[in-house]
């Protein structure tokens, strides 16, 4: 079976920031780019924990889906398997320059979150519990000073 092109990413070599992982064009003709927000350096660093990231989710999601600039635009946002980061799905042919501004925002939503998580209730998601805002807002607060640097490309 052929190898992803995100699995072909030299990750010994990846630092936290944003990148384009993809770029797709449905059969409408519309372009959807998967952004790469890595929060950790992979396999040299500790990983975010999964309640950290379960937290992070519900509070970008909400965030960006709420965003009155961006809104109609995000399509997903959700975090990686590995534990190093998320993704970050918008309609168009952005470039991380774009966004940058949006996720400093998203950032310092979460890293400032003070409440309720939303979404965080036995009705709303399956499983609620499992979220760690401490962690959240500390990963946020973090990564805000990675959006600091230029965008980079992936390591070859």
């Amino acid at each position: 079976m052929k190898k992803i092109p995100s699995f072909t990413i030299d990750h010994t070599r990846l630092e936290p920031g944003v990148y384009v992982s993809r770029r797709d064009v449905t059969p409408g003709g519309d372009v959807l780019t998967t952004f790469d927000i890595r929060m950790t350096r992979p396999n040299r660093e500790a990983a975010l924990s999964p309640e950290a990231l379960h937290a992070m989710e519900h509070l970008a999601a909400t965030f960006l889906r709420n965003h009155p600039d961006w809104a109609s635009r995000i399509v997903y946002w959700g975090p990686m398997g590995c534990c190093t980061g998320n993704y970050l799905i918008v309609q168009g042919e952005t470039q991380p320059e774009d966004i940058i501004g949006l996720l400093r925002e998203t950032m310092a939503f979460i890293a400032e979150f003070d409440g309720e998580i939303p979404g965080a209730t036995p009705r709303d998601c399956g499983n609620y519990s499992f979220m760690s805002l401490s962690e959240a807002r500390e990963a946020a607060a973090r990564y805000l000073d990675c959006l600091a640097r230029p965008a980079m490309e992936y390591p070859a």
